[in-house]
């Protein structure tokens, strides 16, 4: 026996522990999962139920539970009161209420997301069990915004879907035909070989081909249970209907669906099965969609001919400005005639546990694919997308060869006198703040425009941190290389530095190692800051003093001893070290007309306080930077992925 909240005595049976909690709930599964042609095991059926979900903001002064504590419950805002309810196979369940009334919080809570900011109480079951944070590796979560890399194809990015999410055990000719066979379920064979697009950009396929994508995406393996937050959001009415249609067809295939929407259509309210109305938090009616109208009759509000049953019901939940008092009365009042025809038939439990404690102490991986798919997979996604972007390569080309050609002109052919002595080292240094900052800014880009799909996909675990972060400096890094080449041997030759090919040679590697060494400096400020705006603002500031502290504004011998410590993290003091040593090291002749000129390369050495024993050692020092400040990034991006909201 039990007591409910209500204070009645009541007997709990095992197997009513997931029963449902409204006579006008459809328990026989009304829809025939056999009429349609569906790839879903109707074995494999799943029922989700909650019980008495109450979920609290955790007060600013710590993030640790004190909501449970009844002493301090009221300093905290509570979202929810005692909401329960059961999602049953077969059954597509919407769950809608005006702004405010609860129900992302409690899709969150269902599906075990977003609550690092609340206080759960009560219960979430699958098939009768508590399943706990191993309920996102039994679900499908298709969330609002739908994330794509844009230079995809629809097929490349099911491929690659189908790569990271499907058991490793599955051989790659069965997961094509999966990936074959979701298209066609989901309709998606007419832009099977189209382009995902880039909004603004790139034009690709449309709005409700994109939510049947996003569908697509998660159904391939095939989930029994599934989760769509607002699946309509910016499609208009037809093709609003057109995606709760395919929610619909999933759903009569055997699958249990619980989705949230926002005024649906008429046309699209008629496909739902159940029906949960949220207000204030709390339960204003659940069962059949199609008995709601009946019961706001009851509570003496009928809606009017041809009006929108959807609209009517958030009509009379929403509290109107102006009108809060008498909004929440009306409210306050269609909830309690709920509870009071639901409590002789309903069935509550009241847990005093805390929610979601995984009763499977089996450790499984999060990951479903091998460490070697997962990195193929993510370098092939990287690759065709650097491919893709034709635009951005050949940009970076044509403004290596414009600026190779523009600095070669000014410097050209010059002599070896004291004229050409700061000459030949200011274009040194030029070109070497030119590739610095070009490939700086270049992948600055590189993980905080797909940050957001980034770490998506990683807590979905598809893929683990330490791949993408290598698939993606993999791909960029041949672009960063031959452009960093074209360029510095453009100018190299028009200048007339060291004709000596092993100087040409030295000097190339040096200004690979230096764009490459810039780029890991990006690859920090990307995966550090949260956002390209952030990233922009704050790299500037922080890559000049490394320029200053370069050796060629400020002698390397003269640098205050408080600051020696940034010249030794500045790749431009190392590189320009290195690029000026071999320049002058073997120059034995420089015209002089003056006396006391500098008339040999190792007094030109001398007066920039360069030691030409320090060759090696700088390119050693730009290989452990370009090393360092990877670290870094990766470990910046490693922070930001374990931070679970």
């Amino acid at each position: 026996m039990i007591t409910s909240k209500y204070g009645e005595k009541q007997p709990l049976l095992q197997s009513d522990k997931y029963a449902t909690y409204d006579a006008n709930f459809d328990t026989t599964g009304s829809k025939d999962p056999l009429k349609r042609k569906s790839s879903f095991d109707p074995s494999r059926r799943v029922t989700l139920s909650w019980h008495n979900i109450e979920v609290f903001v955790k007060p600013q002064r710590g993030r640790f539970a004190c909501c449970s504590d009844h002493s301090e419950i009221r300093d905290c805002k509570q979202l929810l009161h005692g909401v329960s309810g059961v999602a049953k196979p077969g059954q597509l369940l919407a769950i809608m209420g005006a702004s405010g009334a609860g129900k992302t919080t409690l899709l969150n809570v269902l599906t075990n997301k977003n609550l690092r900011l609340l206080d759960v109480m009560g219960e979430v079951l699958v098939n009768g069990q508590n399943v706990g944070e191993s309920i996102v590796n039994q679900s499908a979560y298709v969330q609002q915004d739908d994330l794509f890399i844009g230079t995809l194809k629809v097929i490349e990015h099911l491929t690659f879907q189908a790569m990271v999410r499907m058991d490793k055990h599955i051989s790659y000719s069965e997961k094509m035909k999966r990936v074959d066979q979701v298209i066609l379920e989901l309709g998606l064979t007419k832009c099977r070989d189209t382009l995902i697009g880039i909004t603004g950009s790139l034009k690709g396929i449309s709005g409700g081909e994109a939510k049947r994508l996003a569908f697509a995406s998660e159904v391939l393996t095939n989930p029994a249970l599934m989760f769509c937050d607002e699946p309509t959001s910016g499609l208009d009415s037809f093709m609003s209907q057109n995606v709760v249609q395919v929610l619909r067809d999933m759903a009569e295939g055997g699958r249990t669906i619980v989705c949230t929407i926002h005024q649906p259509s008429s046309e699209t309210f008629e496909l739902f099965d159940n029906l949960l109305l949220l207000a204030e938090g709390k339960i204003a009616y659940q069962g059949l969609a199609s008995k709601a109208l009946e019961f706001f009759e009851r509570a003496g509000l009928k809606c009017p001919m041809n009006y929108n049953p959807a609209d009517f019901y958030i009509h009379n939940l929403a509290i109107v400005p102006g009108k809060e008092a008498e909004s929440k009365q009306k409210v306050a009042e269609i909830c309690k005639l709920f509870e009071r025809e639901s409590q002789s038939r309903v069935e509550r439990t009241v847990s005093t546990t805390p929610s979601f404690h995984n009763t499977n102490t089996k450790s499984t991986s999060r990951y479903k694919a091998s460490w070697i798919t997962q990195f193929r997979a993510v370098m092939w996604r990287c690759w065709i997308g650097r491919i893709r972007e034709p635009m951005v390569t050949k940009a970076q080309i044509i403004q290596s060869v414009v600026m190779g050609l523009l600095l070669g002109l000014v410097y050209l052919n010059q002599k070896y006198d004291q004229n050409g002595i700061q000459n030949f080292n200011g274009a040194l240094f030029l070109v070497l703040m030119n590739v610095t900052f070009q490939n700086v800014y270049t992948v600055i880009n590189s993980f905080t425009f797909e940050q957001a799909i980034f770490l998506r996909e990683h807590w979905n675990g598809m893929y683990r941190t330490d791949i993408y972060f290598l698939c993606k400096t993999i791909a960029e890094t041949p672009v960063i290389t031959i452009s960093a080449a074209l360029m510095v041997t453009i100018i190299y030759w028009m200048t007339g530095f060291n004709p000596d090919w092993r100087a040409f040679l030295y000097y190339l590697l040096i200004m690979v190692l230096i764009s490459l060494t810039g780029a890991s400096f990006g690859y920090m400020m990307s995966a550090a800051s949260p956002s390209y705006n952030v990233a922009l603002s704050i790299t500037t500031p922080l890559v000049m003093p490394m320029v200053l502290f370069g050796g060629f504004y400020l002698n390397a011998g003269s640098i205050p001893v408080y600051f020696v410590w940034i010249k030794y993290l500045s790749w431009l003091y190392y590189g320009n070290e290195a690029l000026v040593i071999n320049q002058w090291s073997s120059i034995t002749n420089i015209t002089c007309f003056t006396e006391g000129c500098q008339s040999t390369g190792k007094e030109v050495l001398a007066g920039l306080s360069f030691n030409e024993d320090n060759f090696f050692f700088d390119i050693g020092m730009l290989v452990v930077l370009m090393v360092f400040y990877r670290l870094l990034a990766f470990m910046a991006l490693l922070v930001k992925s374990s931070r679970k909201t």
